[in-house]
């Protein structure tokens, strides 16, 4: 079930709500004010070994993304 970000208009709090993805876009109930929160465009951070330039770590088993069994590599 996906995490999805809203805001409150009435309080102006920000607030997460996991739900299923068919009711990602209803308003949610606020937890401060009890208002109708509006789902916002969440953004998020990624963390990569080396500083600023450098390349991300490699991932485990080769980085090919396929590894579920599709495409043969074990």
């Amino acid at each position: 079930m996906p995490l999805y970000e809203y805001h409150c208009e009435p309080c102006n709090e920000r607030f997460e709500v996991l739900r299923p993805m068919s009711k990602g876009n209803d308003p949610a109930t606020c937890p401060t004010c009890r208002g109708a929160g509006r789902r916002v465009l969440s953004v998020f951070a990624a963390i990569t070994a080396g500083g600023p330039g450098e390349s991300p770590m490699p991932l485990a088993g080769g980085g090919g993304g396929c590894c579920g069994g599709a495409c043969g590599c074990h």
